[in-house]
């Protein structure tokens, strides 16, 4: 298991408190995050330890086509099988300092060792890259929300690290509520994309022209949910029409 930051523990931080006082933690909740979307794709990232989480964070990062590596001596069966199949690489030792850092983007540290999440953290600070060390936030740049995918959708969920559990339940129930036919009716608006930028000249005709389908009458939601995608195209369609600048 990675260190963690909990109240009566040993102290995992650079603090070095001796035993957890949460006061790493105490301004989590008063910190404003930057909320972001990081393409990944070709990018390196680097997963320090080999457990489970490690294997979580791994899986995450491939999920958006970065290019990972771990650096465990040790690691779990599936991403030895990730590492066998070539998904990822794995370098069967411990992190050795700064150098491992050279040519990555972002660095994700879930070690047992508190010595060695203060070094890698400090060791990406000095190279200003991105950096976390899993459950301890004050070695971290930056938290990773729970993240709801479907088709092109993401929808990031944070507490500002005040309760993961109760990200995730939210998670769940947001599931519930923005199925498929959100997916389905991004991807058929991101096809007359390509004409809105063509045919409307300014932002706010095409704004206007978006959110004339998105809230339109009938629902387009309403209508991929009783599977009636050809009444959609029929809206998208008919918006068009009525958003297509008079000829002069």
């Amino acid at each position: 298991m990675p260190a963690a930051a909990y109240e009566g523990k040993e102290c995992v931080c650079q603090f070095k408190r001796g035993v957890c006082d949460q006061t790493c933690v105490r301004d989590m909740l008063d910190t404003p995050f930057y909320i972001a979307c990081l393409k990944l794709r070709g990018r390196r990232c680097l997963v320090v330890g080999g457990g489970a989480i490690g294997l979580e964070k791994a899986e995450g990062i491939l999920a958006c086509d970065g290019d990972v590596t771990v650096l465990a001596p040790e690691v779990g069966p599936e991403l030895e099988e990730l590492a066998r199949e070539g998904s990822i690489t794995w370098e069967r030792r411990e992190y050795a300092g700064i150098q491992d850092l050279e040519g990555v983007f972002m660095v994700i540290a879930c070690t047992d060792d508190t010595d060695v999440n203060i070094a890698i953290y400090e060791d990406a600070e000095r190279r200003a890259m991105l950096v976390n060390v899993v459950d301890v936030p004050p070695l971290c740049n930056f938290i990773l929300p729970a993240i709801l995918r479907t088709g092109p959708l993401a929808i990031a969920i944070s507490t500002a690290g005040a309760s993961p559990a109760l990200a995730k339940r939210m998670k769940r129930e947001m599931a519930e509520h923005f199925g498929e036919e959100y997916a389905r009716l991004a991807i058929l608006l991101n096809q007359v994309r390509g004409w809105a930028k063509g045919t409307l000249p300014t932002y706010q005709e095409r704004k206007d022209f978006f959110e004339s389908i998105v809230n339109g009458d009938p629902d387009p939601i309403a209508l991929l949910r009783a599977g009636d995608e050809p009444a959609v195209l029929d809206l998208i369609a008919a918006a068009q029409r009525t958003h297509t600048p008079a000829t002069a």
